[in-house]
């Protein structure tokens, strides 16, 4: 019973997804069709990427703001790049690039002990300049078929980049579950002072987290670029807010020390299921921001106040005083039977 109690716990981010999904079962024949749920995980593929690089840095207690703007930069450079050189080529220093940012957030964040939230604006909004200045703020297009292949071809029927987003949740999963590392980062996370005091190098392992994320961010940028054949300068911009988003509903705190990969995808398919059922049902576009908003209060209601919330629907807890008096009670009635006998 208490393994269940507790898969029900840590899986509720799951439990809010199978509930979202049968509601709109009913209210949409379309959505529970194959190729409707191909599009929501192909759709999600983005938004996962991103949050399972910020999955690590949100557990360390930091965020990072600049994903979509590394996303934007990475995919102009790397579609700059394919006009002169090849697939691989290209692939390479746009990882490098994405890569290179995290370093210089994971650098400044540990060196310069400025809160990540203002580093990783100032850098949100560097690299949201450079985009446009290296582009001259047009779309760069891009004809390399193989790298298009990444966006749009096809593996065992499913898109090539639902099977990114499951190898990378697989991937980093593991690294963050079954590691030495993904033990320093909840160990650093939960309490950096005594993570440190205990022998982590808790700078490095900050600063991995960041280039991380920065990797997986230039990674989604490919997806977007390859699908659309087309390197837009201002693709990322608000997916920083879908990634963190889609962290905290999967169960991740902001303060440091919880989390895990799993939720962190199940919550950007909620984002995505979300957009999708909204989207067949004909909702406003205008209301569609309001219901994530509440979508996300309610995610972050829930993890906040899941103790009071089981008590609402458990035992009543026994105040101090009546536990004194029962406990006075029984005594005299023990001390009555001892003398009866």
């Amino acid at each position: 019973m208490h393994r269940v109690k507790r898969a029900v716990r840590e899986l509720r981010a799951l439990w809010m997804l199978i509930f979202i999904g049968i509601v709109l079962s009913f209210a949409s024949p379309v959505f529970a069709t194959s190729g409707n749920l191909l599009n929501v995980a192909l759709a999600t593929s983005v938004t996962a990427l991103l949050a399972i690089g910020q999955t690590f840095v949100i557990i360390l207690a930091e965020i990072d703001l600049s994903v979509g703007s590394v996303l934007s930069f990475s995919a102009a450079v790397t579609a700059l790049t394919l006009q002169n050189h090849g697939t691989l080529v290209g692939v390479v220093v746009g990882l490098v690039v994405g890569a290179a940012a995290g370093l210089v957030n994971g650098l400044l964040v540990t060196k310069t002990k400025m809160p990540s939230f203002i580093v990783t604006l100032a850098m949100m909004s560097i690299l949201a300049g450079l985009s446009l200045q290296v582009t001259q703020g047009n779309p760069v297009s891009v004809t390399d078929y193989s790298f298009q292949d990444i966006g749009q071809a096809r593996a065992a029927g499913i898109p090539v980049p639902v099977w990114i987003m499951a190898a990378a949740a697989v991937v980093f999963g593991v690294l963050l579950a079954r590691s030495r590392y993904g033990r320093y980062v909840y160990a650093t996370g939960d309490n950096q002072e005594a993570a440190r005091l205990s022998g982590i190098a808790t700078d490095r392992v900050k600063i991995l987290a960041f280039v991380i994320s920065g990797a997986l961010a230039a990674l989604a940028g490919f997806i977007i670029t390859a699908r659309l054949s087309t390197a837009e300068p201002t693709a990322g911009t608000g997916l920083e807010l879908e990634a963190i988003a889609a962290v905290i509903i999967g169960g991740t705190s902001l303060a440091g020390g919880r989390g895990d990969m799993i939720g962190t995808v199940v919550g950007a398919f909620i984002l995505g299921v979300i957009d999708d059922g909204m989207n067949l049902l004909n909702v406003s576009p205008f209301l569609q921001s309001v219901v994530k908003g509440l979508v996300i209060l309610i995610a972050v209601l829930l993890d906040r106040n899941a103790a009071v919330i089981r008590n609402w629907f458990g035992s009543r807890p026994v105040p101090p005083q009546e536990a004194s008096a029962g406990e006075g009670e029984t005594g005299r009635a023990a001390a009555s039977a001892s003398a009866g006998r």
